[in-house]
């Protein structure tokens, strides 16, 4: 599991309870900007002992399962697609974070170059309904959109 999909899971659960995200952090003994970041998929890492927090109090457990490889990865295959042409590979963690904040690192904007000019049509749609399951497709084209007028 990625922790996009971490946080899509824990900002449902939430909601179902009816908790805002402020009694949540309380409850969990983190901050609100925390679990923010968290349900945005853009918090840059967390440990095991905090996300334990979390879901304890979301009745929610994190389990270890093998990874189904029958479906097609277009994360990983836009990644690999834009490190193409460098020595240093495009990370699938700063892919995400790329398109769901809608910045770019300088050293990264290369590799976002690339995604947008060499990746096909059909790998960017299936990174956009990807990403979608977690957060809103909507909002990954909007930053796609930004990041093709700011980059190209």
């Amino acid at each position: 599991m990625r922790l996009y999909e971490l946080g899509y899971y824990i900002r449902k659960a939430r909601l179902a309870r009816g908790m805002t995200q402020d009694e949540l952090a309380t409850a969990a003994g983190l901050s609100r900007t925390t679990i923010n970041q968290l349900e945005n998929g853009v918090f840059p890492d967390l440990g095991m002992n905090k996300a334990q927090a979390v879901l304890e109090h979301l009745g929610l457990e994190l389990r270890v399962e093998p990874a189904s490889r029958r479906r097609t990865d277009f994360l990983r295959m836009a990644a690999a697609s834009a490190s193409r042409s460098f020595r240093e590979r495009l990370a699938d963690k700063e892919l995400v974070r790329g398109l769901l904040s809608g910045a770019v690192p300088r050293n990264r904007r290369p590799h976002f170059r690339a995604l947008l000019e060499d990746v096909p049509a059909a790998v960017l749609k299936g990174l956009v309904q990807e990403l979608g399951k977690w957060t809103s497709a909507e909002r990954v084209e909007r930053n796609l959109l930004r990041l093709k007028k700011e980059l190209l």
